[in-house]
């Protein structure tokens, strides 16, 4: 990895950790100052920190998604049939 590459590796292990709902609480503080635009770093950061709390929210959101689809098959997985001698029996 190069330098920005592991730069970028470093801000998402560290995003990771942030709590959603923590996030959410900032998200309309951010959103406000995103669209109040002006010509200044702050209102950059205000981007960048508003487009993070709503990356967190997507990845949050896919990973419950994924979490429920995998239970809802494992739920309605056809029981496996037990090695060896099926239990027939001979009707007539």
């Amino acid at each position: 990895m190069n330098t920005i590459e592991n730069s970028l590796d470093k801000i998402a292990e560290n995003i990771l950790y942030l709590d959603e709902a923590s996030l959410g609480i900032l998200w309309d503080k951010y959103k406000s100052k995103m669209e109040q635009f002006s010509f200044t770093p702050e209102w950059e950061k205000s981007v960048i920190i508003f487009s993070i709390i709503n990356a967190v929210r997507v990845k949050n959101a896919i990973f419950n998604e994924q979490m429920l689809n995998k239970q809802a098959a494992e739920e309605t997985a056809v029981p496996k049939r037990p090695h060896g001698k099926p239990n027939l029996k001979l009707v007539k």
